[in-house]
């Protein structure tokens, strides 16, 4: 096993503060990738991938996820893009299929010395009206829902160290 890639797993952190320079296309075509050869139930890719560049798109997804659960600050933490992990609700695995989009676009990230931090309330964005008016001006289906975003862009500050792992986290039986 590749001791590298372990490492990477064990060294992402989520970034919760970001500098505003943008994130070259090359490096965000990677990690989109990465995302799009995520497992998923029967092999039925049920995820949509939404990367949101636009400034106008990104503000409006802030407003609306700070809306879910009040608060003042940005819920994406100044990065300067935005992915969304949107799911086809007729996969049975739907959750679990943009769950491993998101984690594979997270440690492509890492591997990329980009930040993350996956920020959830995307679920009621897009079951909200607002949500819906956004799926169709990115011209989506109204019948997907939203799994849960990621916040993506270079770390304002170096990532600090892991937690220690909680006793009894592993069992083997």
């Amino acid at each position: 096993m590749d001791r590298q890639f372990l490492e990477q797993i064990r060294s992402r952190r989520s970034v919760r503060s970001y500098r505003p320079d943008p994130v070259p296309a090359e490096l965000l075509d990677a990690v989109l990738e990465a995302g799009s050869y995520a497992p998923s139930g029967r092999g039925a890719q049920s995820a949509t991938i939404v990367a949101v560049t636009n400034p106008a798109d990104r503000e409006a997804l802030s407003r609306l996820n700070a809306a879910v659960k009040p608060s003042q600050g940005d819920p994406y933490y100044g990065a300067p893009l935005v992915v969304v992990v949107l799911a086809d609700t007729s996969a049975r695995t739907w959750v679990e299929d943009g769950s491993c989009v998101l984690e594979n676009m997270m440690l492509a990230a890492h591997a990329l010395d980009l930040g993350t931090c996956w920020v959830h309330r995307e679920r009621e964005i897009f079951d909200g009206e607002e949500g819906k008016a956004l799926l169709r001006k990115w011209g989506l289906p109204e019948t997907l829902r939203g799994v849960g975003a990621i916040a993506l862009g270079y770390p304002a500050a170096p990532l600090g160290k892991a937690a220690a792992r909680k006793e009894n986290y592993i069992v083997k039986v």
